[in-house]
């Protein structure tokens, strides 16, 4: 077994709080071993173009409390051609690096997997807001981002009682509703409208409030996780069926931003300490994961047939219940 001597990190797709910490675990992890760390700017652009910065103790000490991430990141179309991604690998070559760590969403580790047939030893760590990476139960910045929404709600819906109206308030989490549940449980919203179990009811919807309507409720709150519909639509058919002023807002990327909480930041270390255990084992092409709220590891191609990550139906159960 050779020895890994050099690794390099890099940050791709969506940036997500705790990705700093992550980065940072990754360095100090390889200090203890003797192993030097690079970083990679601009994800896989970076590898491309040959982006690199060199990561010492001092640079990272004090980076876990940052939200996005010091390494920047992008999302490459120029990696998704095989002549690129050997350009890719051709520089990790040259520049004598034995393995790569690579941070970022379901994107990333697909482009993991095809690094892995150019001969490239790459360990993958998820993160992202959305946690849409199958294979684990946890992705960084989830925590970070749910907490966000909910205090952005919280203040919309204080705005909302004062009105009388209904806000319908777009979240994050392409075709994942994590984000939605949760921050619209915590919110206390009259419906959350998830891509999981979305059937086109709007009725079911305008319906439910009709019905609080009638107990002399006066205000509302709908909280839609973006792409399952269009919540400009759904508010003017609020307004029509129900005659109760509706107006959108969308959170966008603030959920994206601030400082990592709690959770994000011991999550990105242990994840980052271990991608660095991981290699020294001598393993190669795995991914970081959490199942059972402990750390494990799996084959990066293997990940995508693993499913630890179904939404929980006693949460969405509850959601319902707790909505009436």
């Amino acid at each position: 077994m050779n020895r890994i001597k050099r690794i390099a990190v890099l940050t791709s797709g969506g940036d997500a709080p705790g990705m700093n910490s992550a980065i940072r675990a990754v360095v100090f992890g390889a200090y203890h071993k003797n192993i030097e760390v690079i970083g990679i700017c601009r994800g896989y652009e970076g590898l491309i173009d040959w982006k690199e910065r060199p990561l010492s103790l001092d640079v990272v000490r004090d980076i876990n409390s940052r939200g996005g991430t010091i390494l920047y990141t992008s999302r490459s179309d120029r990696f998704m051609q095989k002549e690129y991604r050997q350009i890719a690998a051709k520089n990790l070559k040259e520049h004598y690096v034995d393995a790569l760590v690579v941070i970022g969403g379901d994107g990333t580790l697909r482009g993991a997997i095809d690094l892995r047939e150019e001969g490239v030893n790459t360990i993958h760590i998820p993160g992202t807001i959305d946690r849409d990476v199958a294979c684990t139960e946890y992705t960084l910045g989830f925590d970070t981002a749910v907490n966000t929404a909910t205090e952005a709600i919280d203040k919309i819906r204080d705005s909302s009682v004062s009105h009388g109206r209904c806000s319908v308030v777009e979240v994050m989490g392409r075709k994942r509703g994590y984000i939605a549940l949760w921050a619209g449980m915590a919110a206390s919203a009259d419906a959350i409208v998830l891509p999981e179990k979305w059937n086109g009811d709007y009725d079911s919807i305008t319906d439910e409030i009709k019905k609080h309507h009638a107990d002399n409720r006066d205000s509302y709150l709908v909280v839609v996780a973006e792409g399952v519909t269009d919540a400009p639509k759904l508010a003017d058919l609020i307004k029509e069926k129900t005659g109760i002023e509706s107006r959108v807002s969308v959170l966008g990327y603030i959920q994206r931003g601030g400082n990592p909480t709690a959770k994000d930041r011991m999550y990105g270390s242990l994840m980052g300490a271990y991608a660095v255990e991981i290699l020294v084992e001598g393993k190669k092409n795995r991914i970081v994961a959490i199942k059972n709220d402990k750390l494990v590891n799996y084959d990066i191609k293997e990940a995508l047939t693993i499913n630890n990550n179904e939404m929980d139906p006693f949460q969405y159960d509850l959601s319902l219940r707790m909505s009436e």
